[in-house]
C-alpha cells in the first residue's frame, strides 16, 4: 500500500509542479506526472536516508512537489539541451 500510496502522492505533485514551473515541457502532460512520481519516490528515499522518514513511511505532499520540481527542473536543463543541438 506505500508503494501505491506514493504513486498517487507523486501524480498529484506532479501536476502541483507542473503548474508552479509553467513553460513548455517537451515531454507534456504524461511525462511532467511520471517525473512527480519520480520525485515522490527520491523524496521518500533521501528523506529516509536523511530521517525525516521511518523505513515504509512514504514523503509528505510538500516533499513530494519538491521532489518533483528538482526532477522536472533536471529534466528541463536536459531536455532543453538535446533539442538545441
Amino acid at each position: 500500500m506505500g508503494i501505491l500510496w506514493t504513486i498517487i502522492i507523486g501524480f498529484i505533485a506532479g501536476i502541483v509542479a507542473k503548474f508552479l514551473m509553467p513553460g513548455r515541457d517537451p515531454g507534456g502532460f504524461i511525462i511532467t506526472t511520471l517525473l512527480g512520481i519520480a520525485g515522490a519516490f527520491v523524496a521518500t528515499y533521501l528523506g529516509a536516508a536523511v530521517g525525516w522518514y521511518r523505513p515504509g513511511e512514504g514523503a509528505g505532499f510538500i516533499g513530494a512537489i519538491v521532489g518533483a520540481i528538482v526532477i522536472l527542473a533536471i529534466y528541463r536543463m536536459i531536455a532543453g539541451r538535446r533539442h538545441t543541438v
